[in-house]
C-alpha cells in the first residue's frame, strides 16, 4: 500500500494527561472498508491531502492503516445518563490525534464505530450505516446553519454487518471536533478523587480552549464562566432554528460550546415546546423547550466538579459556583431573544419584543404552525395566501409586529429556507442503507449546503411531511 503521499501530521496532547484519561488501543480491522462519503471541502480545511489512491482512504479512515505519527486511543469520561451517573469512555470510538491546520487551528480526528475498547461495557464497539449517515448530514447542515458543531469528514462501510434489531451494514464516520473534551471528562476526574489530576485536566482544557484565561486571578472561575456563556450561545441558536439534540447527557456536553452526537437529533416540523423524538426519552427529559433548563442542569454538574478548585473553603466554592450559574438565564435569555429579534427583522430593541416574540409562539403552538416555514414565510414581501394566516390571532400579531418596521434582508440572512426535514433524512437513508443508492442522500447534502439561499431547485425540502409527524422516532444507533 502507497503511503508516501499521505501527509497528515498528527498531533497528540490529549495523550499527554494521565493515562488514566485514556486507553491506548488499536482499531479493530475490518474486512472490506469501502468510502462512501468523503468531505472535500473539510479536508481543505484541514489541510489533509485525500486525493489519493480510494483502497488506500479507505484504508485509514476505516482503521485499518494507522499513520505515522497518529495514537488511537479511547478516551475516559463518566456522564449523567437522564439523570443518573455513570463510569462511561468511547464504547466504539478512537482519537487517532489531532490535526493542526494551515491556519494554525487543532482538531481531533476521531474514528467512531471503529470496534471494541474497554469502555464499550459488553457493546460491539460498531456503528450502523444509517447513524452515521445521519450523523454527517445532520453535524453538517449546522454547520450550514451556522451552529459549533463537531463535523464529518468521511462515512466508510466495512462490508460487516452489524447486528441490532436486525443485520445492518456497518459503517465508520471520522469525526472531527475541536476536541472531546467534555462536562463527563470533568466528572471522570472529579470521581477520581485526585485533586492534582483534576488540576491537570482544568489546566489542559484551559491551555487547549481558553488561553487567555492562563493570566486570570482565578481562572478556574473564569473557565466556568467561559463554558457557560459558550453553552447558553448554543443552546439559544438550537432553539432559533427548532432543533432538538435529544440526549443532552453531560456525557454529550463539549466544554468547547460544540454540538456533539447526534444520535436520536430531530428538527422541528409543527411547533410544539413539547415535542420529543427520541425513542428513549419516555419522559421528556429532553424535550425541545426543556432544553435550556436541562442546560442549566448540566453546568451545574460541571460546576461541582471544580469546587475543589474554585477556593480550599467549600462554602467560598459554592457560593462563587452558584453565583455563576445563576448567570446562566440571563445570558441565555439575551442570546435567545437577539437572535429572534434577528428572525423577526427588528433592528432596535424595544420593551415589546420580548412579548410579540412569546405571542407569536403561542399562536404557532396552537395552531400547529410550522417551525420553519413561518418564520420564512414572514421574511417574504408577501405572505402566501393561506389558510393559517388568516386567523385571527395571526392577523393581530402581524399588524403589530409591521408597526415595527422589519427588515426583510435581516430576516433573510438568518430564516433557513431548508433544514434537514426529518421525513427528507430519512428517504435518503433508507435509498443508501435499504438500496445501495446515495443519490437522494447526496443531493440533500447539496440542497442543505446554502441553506438560506431560496433555489427553486430544491423547493421540495421546504415542504414538510404530508401528514403530522407526532409517531416519529429516532434512535440513539448503539
Amino acid at each position: 500500500m502507497e503511503l508516501d503521499s499521505v501527509h497528515w501530521k498528527f498531533e497528540n496532547s490529549y495523550a499527554e494527561l494521565p493515562d488514566v484519561f485514556f486507553t491506548k488501543i488499536q482499531p479493530t480491522p475490518v474486512q472490506a472498508p469501502q468510502v462512501v462519503l468523503l468531505n472535500h471541502e473539510l479536508a481543505d480545511d484541514l489541510g489533509l491531502n485525500v486525493e489519493i489512491e480510494s483502497s488506500t482512504l479507505a484504508a485509514i479512515l476505516s482503521g485499518n492503516v494507522i499513520l505515522p505519527g497518529a495514537l488511537p486511543l479511547a478516551q475516559a469520561y463518566a456522564g449523567h445518563q437522564f439523570g443518573h451517573f455513570a463510569r462511561l469512555g468511547d464504547g466504539r470510538a478512537n482519537l487517532l490525534g489531532e490535526i493542526v491546520t494551515p491556519r494554525g487551528a487543532r482538531y481531533d480526528l476521531q474514528l467512531k464505530g471503529s470496534g471494541p475498547t474497554p469502555y464499550s461495557r459488553r457493546g460491539d464497539g460498531r456503528a450502523t450505516l444509517g447513524s452515521m449517515l445521519r450523523e454527517y448530514i445532520i453535524s453538517e447542515a449546522m454547520h450550514a446553519l451556522g451552529v459549533p458543531t463537531t463535523r464529518s469528514l468521511a462515512v466508510v462501510t466495512t462490508g460487516e454487518p452489524v447486528f441490532r434489531e436486525r443485520p445492518l451494514p456497518g459503517a465508520i464516520l471520522t469525526r472531527v471536533a475541536s476536541s472531546h473534551l467534555r462536562v463527563g471528562t470533568f466528572e471522570y476526574a472529579a470521581n477520581l478523587g485526585d485533586l492534582a489530576m483534576l488540576q491537570q485536566l482544568a489546566d489542559y482544557t484551559i491551555d487547549r480552549h481558553f488561553p487567555e484565561l492562563a493570566s486570570e486571578a482565578e481562572p478556574y472561575l473564569a473557565l466556568l464562566n467561559a463554558v457557560i456563556e459558550r453553552q447558553a450561545q448554543l443552546i439559544a441558536q438550537w432553539m432559533n432554528i427548532g432543533f432538538v439534540h435529544g440526549v443532552m447527557n453531560t456525557d454529550n456536553v463539549a466544554l468547547t460550546g460544540e454540538t456533539i452526537d447526534y444520535g436520536p437529533c430531530a428538527f422541528l416540523n409543527q411547533y410544539s415546546p413539547n415535542k420529543v423524538f427520541s425513542s428513549i426519552d419516555q419522559n421528556g427529559r429532553y424535550a425541545f423547550g426543556q432544553q435550556p433548563a436541562i442546560a442549566q442542569w448540566n453546568l451545574t454538574r460541571f460546576a461541582e466538579t471544580l469546587l475543589p478548585l474554585l477556593s480550599a473553603t467549600p462554602e467560598s466554592a459554592i457560593e462563587k459556583a452558584s453565583d455563576s450559574l445563576n448567570g446562566f438565564g440571563s445570558a441565555f435569555n439575551s442570546h435567545w431573544l437577539k437572535g429572534m429579534q434577528k428572525k423577526l427583522g427588528l433592528l432596535t430593541s424595544e420593551p415589546e419584543d420580548l412579548t410579540l416574540v412569546q405571542t407569536l409562539f403561542s399562536w404557532m403552538n396552537k395552531v400547529g404552525a410550522d417551525f420553519t416555514n413561518t418564520f420564512h414565510d414572514l421574511s417574504q414581501a408577501q405572505l402566501p395566501k393561506t389558510a393559517i394566516y388568516q386567523d385571527a390571532d395571526f392577523t393581530e400579531w402581524f399588524n403589530r409586529w409591521q408597526m415595527h418596521q422589519p427588515s426583510r434582508p435581516e430576516m433573510q440572512s438568518c430564516n433557513p429556507v431548508r433544514i434537514p426535514r426529518n421525513h427528507r433524512v430519512e428517504e435518503a437513508l433508507s435509498a443508501a442503507v435499504d438500496h445501495d443508492d446515495y443519490i437522494p442522500l447526496k443531493r440533500l447534502l447539496t440542497a442543505l449546503k446554502n441553506p438560506f439561499d431560496d433555489a427553486p431547485e430544491f423547493a421540495e425540502y421546504t415542504l414538510p411531511p404530508l401528514a403530522s409527524d407526532s409517531g416519529y422516532k429516532t434512535f440513539c444507533g448503539t
